[in-house]
């Protein structure tokens, strides 16, 4: 098993959209790259710890590659989007790619580099390639949120 963590807007859509790609094992919603430890959503919300609404997803490489994951991830929300995706707005809604080893360092900008020379987006991405830190999962109602609720993925 591997790691991947991003960041792309609101949590629940993210994680049900990354469940359906095969070769996913998991996906959990939660917290990274901020200041204070062991956020609430509250505290995330409040836009004052600098903590990003991430999805965790543990994969199996036999499957799925980090660049793929990295495709789905840019196909799944607008990355040119400066802190907000849609109606969202605040640094917790940024678009974030959290490596995990160097390699996905390079991999992450590699294809970040190649969708903006390629013009995929009218705009230049802006999606953060930073180091992961310590990963807060987010509390239970938030997991498999749109699965508890019945609601389709790309509906919220």
């Amino acid at each position: 098993m591997a790691k991947a963590t991003f960041g792309a807007g609101c949590f629940w859509g993210i994680e049900s959209a990354f469940r359906q790609v095969k070769g996913v094992n998991d996906a959990t919603v939660g917290y990274m790259g901020g200041t204070l430890a062991n956020p609430t959503y509250q505290d995330v919300c409040a836009d004052r710890t600098g903590h990003a609404e991430v999805v965790q997803v543990d994969y199996d490489p036999a499957q799925v590659s980090y660049e793929d994951l990295l495709r789905a991830f840019f196909g799944i929300h607008d990355p040119t989007q400066l802190n907000r995706q849609g109606p969202d707005y605040g640094k917790q809604y940024r678009s974030v790619i959290f490596f995990h080893d160097p390699q996905q360092e390079a991999t992450a900008r590699a294809v970040t580099d190649e969708l903006d020379r390629a013009g995929r987006f009218p705009r230049k991405i802006v999606t953060q390639i930073t180091p992961a830190t310590e990963f807060y999962r987010g509390e239970e109602y938030h997991q498999r949120y749109f699965e508890k609720h019945g609601i389709a993925c790309g509906s919220h």
